[in-house]
């Protein structure tokens, strides 16, 4: 239930705004004053809206949106006074009011701008979070995270920031270990740097090691210019390493290497090179796990595991699901260009009997699909097919109204999460000219046959280029040509 503040020193039009506060599904805090008001605002900055009087003995509302705007305190403020002034109106909202209405005001009028408020602050809280992503500047406060089971991620997070510990941060699948990563990186010494991404898990494996650490120019087929990797893309920032359980064993000694020496071997280089890179890196298994069975290097994991972070899953902090659906709904209400105000409770109900296995993205795509199918100012249950297809045990329905993202049938635990098989590199189907058929090398006789056919066939058949290409005089060319039987039909036709 999302909290309210009613500030004001009447205590009948304090009980009157509050009564209408609750009634409208919201749970009003109450204040008798400005100072008061602050000291909530400063102990909670979760607070949904406050309904603040202008005109209070110790500190009046312009004194407490002056305050708050020099703390950083963004909470959403709808004035209601007794004074109707014009100037009033507009010095409150230059200091950054939502709303403001003349007491008394109708209930209907209240809740509604309430409900517009909260969908303002929402949305204005999305637009700071990506752009705080992007930046590299994105905090704690951008994160949605006031779940008790958050709170030592977020005590971890701060401690990291502290040194260029190695983290490895681990978690099911889409519960946001990349925000946390970028909370480390965003609140450190290197805020603002580049913040470089890494899928070890969307990579062929023959190109982990390009990828990675770059290659020069002609260290093989098709490297026609230098290319820098991503460790030297990081350079002087971070590098977030996803799935990096998923590294071949061979990428994961070169791996090692770089967090021993803080060097790097490009693909064909000659030398290494020096980075300064912070390494963060990220898991939806159990390292240790994969560690015993031997498909992750012990030592390489131990360098790895360092300063460990857990990321619970979304079905165990679902103290933050409503927060996190409104903000999922002001983000694409605004993108779908609909006027969506929230979700019902019987929507809210159904959300929180879910397991969701897929976690805070699944949780993402449905309030999306959601957000499309709608046409009310709520979201609904008949909005959320896949979700009341799953409560219901339906496995055969949810395959059948979505089948290319149908969430798995039930949570799964990163330490039972099972191994995912690995790519082979793809083999080229062409023989190699130097091996037949059986796999055994040519004779030396039928490569230098194959060479020469080859230069004849190139060069048109004019046998004084042939011999130039291969460096060797024309009569050594026929002598060849009558010993491997090509003379027939060549010499008299050579120019």
């Amino acid at each position: 239930m999302t909290r309210v503040l009613v500030v004001d020193d009447d205590p009948v039009q304090l009980r009157l705004t509050a009564e209408i506060a609750n009634r409208a599904g919201f749970k009003p805090i109450t204040a008798t004053g400005g100072e008061q008001a602050l000291a909530i605002l400063r102990d909670d900055p979760q607070l949904g809206a406050m309904i603040l009087d202008l005109v209070m003995p110790d500190l009046d509302g312009m004194g407490v949106m002056e305050a708050m705007r020099r703390e950083g305190i963004t909470t959403p403020v709808i004035i209601q006074t007794a004074n109707a002034s014009l100037e009033t109106v507009i010095t409150a909202m230059r200091q950054g009011a939502a709303d403001y209405f003349v007491k008394p005001v109708a209930p209907e009028r209240l809740i509604i701008s309430l409900r517009n408020a909260m969908k303002l602050d929402a949305l204005e809280a999305a637009i700071r979070a990506e752009h705080a992503r992007k930046s590299g500047t994105f905090t704690r406060r951008d994160m949605i995270a006031t779940a008790p089971s958050m709170a030592r991620v977020i005590a971890l997070c701060a401690k990291a920031t502290k040194s260029t510990i190695p983290v490895l941060i681990e978690g099911e699948t889409g519960v946001g270990k990349e925000l946390v990563a970028r909370i480390i990186q965003g609140t450190g010494d290197r805020a603002g740097r580049p913040f470089v991404t890494v899928n070890c898990g969307a990579i062929p494996p023959n190109l982990v090691e390009s990828v990675l650490f770059g290659h020069k120019k002609g260290a093989f087929t098709g490297a026609y210019a230098d290319q820098a990797g991503k460790f030297a893309e990081a350079n002087g920032g971070t590098l977030f390493l996803d799935e990096v359980g998923e590294l071949p064993l061979d990428t994961q000694v070169k791996l090692l290497r770089v967090l021993q020496e803080g060097e790097i071997e490009p693909v064909g280089a000659s030398r290494p090179e020096k980075v300064n890179v912070r390494l963060i890196s990220a898991t939806n298994r159990r390292l240790l796990n994969l560690a015993k069975s031997g498909e992750f290097r012990e030592d390489l994991f131990y360098r790895l595991n360092v300063f460990p972070i857990y990321v619970p899953p979304l079905r165990e902090r679902r103290e933050d699901l409503a927060t996190l659906v409104d903000h999922f709904i002001a983000r694409f209400s605004a993108e779908a260009a609909k006027r969506i105000l929230g979700a019902s409770p019987a929507v809210m109900d159904l959300l929180n009997g879910y397991d969701w296995p897929g976690n805070v993205r699944q949780l993402e795509n449905a309030v999306y699909r959601a957000v499309v199918l709608t046409d009310g100012p709520f979201l609904d249950v008949q909005d959320f097919p896949q979700i009341v297809a799953q409560a219901a045990g339906r496995e055969e329905a949810i395959r059948t109204l979505d089948r290319v993202q149908a969430p798995p049938s039930e949570p799964v635990h990163i330490d039972a999460a099972t191994a995912r098989p690995r790519l082979e590199p793809v083999e080229p189907t062409t023989r190699d000219r130097f091996l037949a058929e059986d796999g055994e090398l040519c004779a030396l006789s039928d490569i230098e046959r194959e060479a020469i056919a080859f230069a004849i066939a190139h060069h048109g058949g004019r046998m004084s280029r042939v011999a130039r290409a291969l460096g060797i005089g024309r009569s050594t060319l026929y002598r060849k040509l009558h010993e491997y039987g090509m003379a027939e039909g060549l010499i008299n036709d050579a120019a």
